[in-house]
C-alpha cells in the first residue's frame, strides 16, 4: 500500500491545478512551493495562475493546459534552483478566479442611533449579502501575501469585515445626517439610496486590492422587535398630538377616551356603538375643550392660550389619510376619525 501511495503521490506531483474541493473559491494557494520542470499545469477558463517569489509575483498564466519549462515559459528562468540542476523552481503559486461570485454574506450591529422622531436611541443592525469580482490578481495576491492571509478562509473573512465597517460607517452616518425616521429605514424606504451611498464608501478601500464590490442584496437595518413597537407607539402619539392641534389636547383627548371606552364596556347591548365612537368622542371632546380655552378672557396671572387648529377639515382628512396609508392610523382609528371630520364639512 505503501508503494502504491508514493506512486500516486509523484503522479500529483507532475500535474497541478486547482482542487476539485476548491472550485468555488475565490483564492486558491497550491500547496507545494517546490515544483518540477516539465510539471503539467492546468488552469480553468474563469481564473489565472500566479507566481510569486519573495512577495513579487514573477509571472502569470491565462486559462489552458501549460508545460513549465522555461523554453516556453520564460519567466520560469528567474525561479530556479540552482542546486538542483535546474531541474526545479521554487514559489508560491496562486489560482485566481476572475469570474463574479455572489452571496457572500455579511452583517453585524450599527450601533444605538437617534430616531429624530421620537428622540429615543435605539440598537440597529445591518446584514446582507454582496458580490464580488477580481478585477486585477496581481494586486489581491501581493497584497494578501504582505498581510500574511493567503488562504481564501482568511481573505473573506478579512474582507467582510472591511465591508461590514464602511457598510456601518456610512449608514450611521446617513442616519444622523438626513434624520431619517428609523421606522421608514427599517421598512426599506431608503435601501437604494444607501446602497449607492455604501458602494461608493467600499470603492476606494477594494480598489487597491484589485476587487471591485459589483452589487450588494437582501440589503437590510434592522432593529429589535420591542423596538419597533416602541417607535410605533411613540410615532402614533406624535401623529394624534398634531391632528388634536397639540399635546395638550391629545392628553386630554386620551383621558376622555379612556372614560368614552369605560363607558362602552359597561352598556350592555351598546358597547359597540361606543367603542366606535371613543376616539371621535375623545378627540371631539378634547377639541372642544381646547376651543372653550380659548374663548376665555385671558387671566392676568396666566400665559395666553395657545392658538387653535388653522388647518380645514378637508386639509385634515387628507393627513389622516395619508397616516392610514402609512400604517399609523388602524382601519378602526381612520373610520372614527373621518367621521369626526366629516360632521364639520
Amino acid at each position: 500500500m505503501g508503494i502504491f501511495d508514493s506512486i500516486k503521490g509523484e503522479a500529483k506531483r507532475n500535474f497541478i491545478a486547482r482542487a476539485d474541493e476548491a472550485k468555488g473559491e475565490i483564492v486558491y494557494k497550491y500547496p507545494e512551493k517546490n515544483v518540477r520542470m516539465m510539471t503539467q499545469l492546468t488552469v480553468d477558463a474563469d481564473e489565472v495562475a500566479l507566481f510569486v517569489k519573495d512577495g513579487k509575483v514573477e509571472g502569470k498564466l491565462g486559462p489552458g493546459r501549460h508545460q513549465l519549462d522555461t523554453s516556453n515559459i520564460p519567466f520560469l528562468g528567474k525561479l530556479i534552483e540552482g542546486f538542483t540542476g535546474g531541474n526545479m523552481f521554487m514559489a508560491e503559486i496562486f489560482f485566481v478566479s476572475t469570474r463574479e461570485h455572489t452571496g457572500v454574506k455579511f452583517g453585524g450591529p450599527i450601533g444605538d442611533v437617534r430616531d429624530p422622531e421620537t428622540g429615543l436611541g435605539i440598537g440597529t443592525m445591518v446584514y446582507g449579502d454582496f458580490s464580488i469580482r477580481v478585477t486585477e490578481p496581481e494586486k489581491l495576491v501581493v497584497g494578501l501575501v504582505g498581510m500574511g492571509r493567503a488562504s481564501n478562509e482568511e481573505f473573506l473573512g478579512w474582507f467582510k469585515g472591511q465591508v461590514l465597517k464602511v457598510t456601518r460607517d456610512r449608514t450611521a452616518e446617513m442616519l444622523v445626517k438626513k434624520k431619517w425616521p428609523l421606522l421608514d429605514v427599517t421598512s426599506g424606504a431608503y435601501l437604494e439610496e444607501m446602497e449607492v451611498e455604501i458602494l461608493a464608501g467600499l470603492k476606494p478601500h477594494v480598489d487597491s486590492y484589485g476587487l471591485t464590490i459589483v452589487r450588494m442584496g437582501n440589503f437590510h437595518v434592522s432593529i429589535k422587535p420591542e423596538d419597533e413597537a416602541t417607535l410605533k407607539k411613540l410615532s402614533k402619539d406624535v401623529a394624534y398630538s398634531r391632528l388634536a392641534g397639540g399635546f395638550q389636547q391629545y392628553a386630554q383627548g386620551q383621558a376622555m377616551l379612556g372614560a368614552s371606552e369605560g363607558m362602552a364596556k359597561g352598556g350592555g347591548g351598546s358597547d359597540g356603538a361606543l367603542q366606535g365612537m371613543g376616539m371621535g368622542m375623545g378627540f371631539g371632546m378634547a377639541q372642544q375643550f381646547a376651543n372653550q380655552q380659548q374663548q376665555r378672557p385671558p387671566q392676568p396671572a396666566e400665559a395666553a392660550a395657545p392658538a387653535g387648529d388653522t388647518r380645514s377639515p378637508a386639509q385634515r382628512l387628507k393627513e389622516i389619510k395619508e397616516l392610514k396609508d402609512a400604517g399609523v392610523l388602524s382601519d378602526e382609528e381612520y373610520a372614527a376619525k373621518r367621521t369626526e371630520l366629516m360632521k364639520l364639512l
